[in-house]
């Protein structure tokens, strides 16, 4: 598909999108990708990596390795998602930290408003159709109140965690952070990341590789031969994960250890109940007001996406 510099500019701003949702515990890369539409573009292409263009790159015919991966896209968005995190790294972490209501109520609005757009991909709704929204649901539910692991540094378990959490940040609604956290290796990777660790990401990287390629093959077939199915579950997988990203919470112990617990051991509580808790009820119309701003701003993006495809 032949593109304009400009187009490629933009595919890079959505991975900058994607990157920034990925170091959110709780929003997922992939939404970003499915509400900007590059979403089937982005898994075909991952798909494409296999050992045939890699008997092309072995060749030495590099272009036609370049031209069968989709590599300019690939690396378009791959720029964007790197400059994200390395960018945003420390931000995240501050406004996580200091402001955590204000993010969370934007990408609940977000999340909300990525839910009804995906799910009117849905063609038809059936029985089985609805089975897989709701075993979608229950399963991110389920994923969003487990306990989470212990830390492990050792390099077998950073590949491992790469591995299972690059799968996660592909699939709209499971986020890959969060799956990080509870591996218990959240704060250690986004750590390496800060600190510019090379030894621990390029194991990681090297992880997210391999279950990239091998994920993304499974999930390209699965939307060719079962797409209702699968657009019901990766869109109960968005609903289910709205438990985690809930902005108001309460701290129902006082643990605190390095392997995250912290972040899990709450319960969900009304504006009004945290209010009470806290004595602060100042920052309940902002939180609204960025819910609102995230919910607006996919329909806004559709509404352009839509406009275009007439123009074109």
């Amino acid at each position: 598909m032949k593109r304009t510099l400009k187009e490629y500019l933009l595919i890079t701003l959505k991975g900058i999108g994607m990157g920034a949702a990925d170091v959110v515990p709780g929003v997922s890369g992939g939404t970003i990708a499915f509400i900007t539409g590059i979403y089937k573009e982005l898994i075909d292409s991952i798909k494409s990596i296999n050992i045939s263009a890699l008997k092309l790159l072995l060749k030495g015919d590099i272009k036609l390795f370049w031209k069968a991966i989709n590599g300019t896209f690939l690396l378009s968005i791959i720029t964007g998602i790197g400059i994200s995190i390395f960018s945003l790294a420390k931000i995240m972490k501050y406004l996580l930290e200091n402001q955590p209501i204000l993010i969370w109520s934007f990408f609940f609005g977000l999340i909300v408003a990525s839910i009804l757009y995906i799910a009117k991909e849905i063609k038809k709704w059936k029985v089985g159709t609805i089975i897989s929204l709701l075993l979608g649901m229950i399963t991110a539910y389920w994923i969003t109140v487990i306990s989470p692991a212990e830390a492990n540094a050792t390099n077998w378990y950073i590949l491992l965690s790469g591995s299972i959490a690059i799968c996660a940040m592909i699939l709209p609604g499971i986020s890959g952070s969060f799956i990080l956290v509870l591996l218990g290796m959240y704060k250690f990777i986004l750590g390496a990341v800060s600190d510019l660790n090379i030894s621990i990401l390029a194991i990681f990287l090297f992880g997210a590789l391999i279950g990239i390629i091998a994920f993304s093959n499974l999930l390209s077939w699965l939307l060719k031969k079962y797409y209702d199915l699968t657009i019901a579950l990766l869109t109960g997988f968005m609903a289910g994960s709205l438990n985690k990203v809930w902005p108001w919470k309460e701290a129902i112990n006082n643990i605190s250890s390095q392997n995250e617990l912290s972040l899990l051991m709450e319960k969900n509580i009304l504006p009004s109940r945290y209010a009470e808790i806290t004595g602060n009820d100042s920052m309940w119309l902002l939180a609204i007001i960025l819910a609102v701003f995230g919910f607006s701003i996919i329909f806004i993006a559709e509404r352009h996406i839509k406009k275009k495809q007439v123009n074109n």
